[in-house]
């Protein structure tokens, strides 16, 4: 949301996550510059329910301090955004970690949406013990460009689930609220999928002290 904004798209390029977005197309799920990405997570954020955030101190997100909160807080007022509610960004990891949001999912029909390569193992590990869900559909996405049919997708399927879990970059944050717009309920999962299929985290994972610090 930063791309000649808040910062001049030299600037942008210059960093990081620019160019390992544009070095890997799959890496990040966009190819910088993208205009038309950055315009429609700025919609979603204003329309969202609760939007993710990373602290002021302390952050566990890996990257500079610059780039977190202080571009964030940046960033909201260059477009004029207040958000109904914030957590923290990596909420979802605690989510995933927690038995309580497994079983609110259960008896729900689950939409799984993310990346080629995970798609089939978490949809078979999510049916399984101990999460034992119903998901009834998957689709996958991988990188901007196909927004367009991962749209016409939630809409024309949106009587066939109840609530969609999302871990597709920052592409997610667009799906999840396209999705509330349909009248269903879409979570950003961010790398949480992932995680559980490469059993990094999950029920089998769970920590008492796993949320500590994580949701204000």
């Amino acid at each position: 949301m930063a791309q000649n904004s808040v910062m001049t798209m030299p600037e942008v390029m210059e960093e990081k996550w620019a160019r390992n977005a544009n070095k890997d197309r799959d890496n990040k799920g966009v190819t910088l510059p993208n205009i038309t990405l950055r315009d429609q997570m700025v919609d979603a954020i204003k329309k969202a329910s609760i939007v993710g955030i990373p602290f002021y101190k302390n952050d566990p997100i890996l990257t500079e301090d610059r780039l977190k909160r202080p571009l964030t807080d940046r960033v909201f007022k260059h477009f004029d955004m207040t958000p109904k509610m914030c957590c923290h960004t990596f909420v979802n990891r605690v989510f995933a970690q927690r038995s309580d949001f497994w079983k609110a999912l259960q008896g729900k029909r689950i939409l799984i949406i993310t990346k080629d390569k995970w798609s089939d193992k978490v949809t078979q590990t999510l049916r399984k013990k101990p999460y034992n869900l119903n998901v009834t559909m998957s689709t996958t996405f991988h990188h901007h460009d196909q927004m367009e049919d991962a749209l016409k997708f939630i809409e024309e399927n949106k009587d066939n689930y109840d609530i969609a879990l999302i871990s597709c970059g920052v592409n997610a944050l667009i799906l999840a609220q396209k999705v509330a717009e349909t009248g269903n309920i879409g979570i950003d999962f961010g790398k949480s999928l992932m995680y559980i299929v490469q059993k990094k985290a999950g029920l089998n994972h769970f920590s008492r002290g796993a949320n500590k610090g994580l949701i204000p």
